[in-house]
């Protein structure tokens, strides 16, 4: 079962007027240059089963998944969907770091990457990701926290 761009921004949007909290799903974006890359990190358990299974992602509440998409500017448009080498880490308060593993997804004209991480109760992230696009001579350097809560 293939899940379209499309459909996971309208499940994304859907959770936002639902009224999951826009700390479930607030998502970020960065300029860089001529692009303009899209992150968020939420709970990997706010995912439906179908859109988990379509993903091979784990569905538990002790789990964040970081998405990034990377659009390049185009006139009169929402922007062109650009492949990218994208790596980081995630680290914790007491210091404790784990490298992010992306996964490209390409499906149609879509193109974004996914990552996993545990966390526990009340746990402060501090991620900080490196993005750079396809054509451009320089990385991106990403970085943000979030609390996240097993509640």
């Amino acid at each position: 079962m293939r899940i379209n761009l499309n459909y996971f921004i309208k499940s994304l949007a859907l959770f936002i007027l639902l009224g999951f909290g826009s700390s479930a799903y607030a998502e970020s974006s960065q300029e860089f240059g001529d692009y303009v890359i899209h992150y968020n990190a939420f709970r990997s358990d706010t995912l439906s089963p179908e859109m988990a299974k379509a993903y091979n992602l784990t569905r538990r509440n002790n789990r964040v998944i970081l998405n990034i998409a990377v659009l390049k500017k185009m006139l009169n448009t929402t922007g062109t969907p650009t492949a990218a080498e994208v790596t980081g880490n995630v680290n914790n308060l007491t210091g404790q770091m784990k490298k992010l593993e992306f996964r490209e997804i390409k499906e149609d004209t879509a193109i974004y990457y996914l990552a996993e991480s545990q966390f526990t109760e009340g746990e402060f992230l501090k991620f900080e990701v490196q993005v750079k696009p396809e054509g451009s001579a320089q990385a991106a350097s990403i970085k943000f926290d979030k609390k996240f809560s097993t509640k």
